[in-house]
């Protein structure tokens, strides 16, 4: 397949973290079909190979590495990789993240430092190492994966919860930073989106969700693909410092 017509993303380099299924798969997916060569990072390599190949297909560049996003050293050696391929890094999406869900008095520590490491200090380690790369470019674009649970908490998350708000504030204090050399930092807070994670709740735990959600339906993951194409791209020159949610109008604040 050739890409055709007036393509936002033609011949930026894209890096999305966790993206062999998923949300990231859709956002990588996306991001190539706006002509954007895309850089899958995932600890799952076989779906990841496999993602790299519906992308290749698309008439795009593409390569797959499976990276643990907590490994700072890793991260930097898959980074500088990047570069030397194709010398430039436009856009971080910084997806990767798990859950560990349980009762704050009941959770082991070892499952609160997994949500913290993966989520806030995987961001933390993979935002440090391309920002440098895009502070020499004097551009780029950074969107980081939070969570509608980071802004209100819920019963069960508190990892989670304090990951995802960890990773909102942090992109407001990326984004002061960074703005002076042209770099836009947001973050995107997806409500209850259709994915494998999400599926794994018991279905009355759903029902009561749905239930709070206005526009009376889940989201799925090309609802969240679509709002980072436009925080990805020269769209959204102008934008920086914000979380946006996106939710069906579950939370409005």
């Amino acid at each position: 397949m050739c890409l055709e017509g007036n393509i936002r993303l033609k011949d930026k380099v894209a890096l999305v973290t966790g993206s062999a299924r998923g949300i990231g798969r859709e956002i990588a997916l996306l991001f190539a079909k706006e002509g954007a060569h895309i850089v899958i990072w995932d600890v799952n390599p076989e779906a990841a190979s496999q993602t790299q190949k519906d992308i290749e297909a698309l008439g795009v560049k593409a390569m797959s590495a499976k990276v643990d996003v907590t490994n700072a050293r890793q991260v930097e050696e898959e980074i500088n990789k990047i570069l030397d391929k194709f010398q430039k890094l436009d856009i971080l999406v910084n997806n990767a993240g798990i859950t560990k869900d349980g009762l704050l008095l009941r959770m082991p520590e070892a499952d609160w430092d997994a949500v913290i490491n993966v989520n806030l200090k995987g961001t933390f380690n993979c935002t440090k190492v391309a920002s440098k790369a895009m502070l020499k470019q004097k551009s780029g674009k950074m969107v980081n994966i939070a969570s509608i649970i980071g802004i209100i908490g819920n019963a069960g998350q508190a990892n989670y919860s304090a990951s995802k708000a960890g990773i909102i504030a942090l992109t407001k204090t990326t984004a002061k930073e960074l703005a002076s050399r042209g770099i836009c930092v947001n973050a995107v807070a997806p409500g209850f989106i259709q994915t494998e994670m999400t599926a794994k709740l018991p279905q009355e735990i759903q029902e009561k969700m749905l239930a709070q959600i206005p526009l009376g339906r889940f989201g799925k993951p090309e609802d969240v693909a679509r709002l980072c194409l436009f925080l990805a791209s020269s769209e959204a020159d102008y934008i920086t410092g914000q979380t946006i949610i996106i939710d069906g109008g579950m939370v409005m604040t």
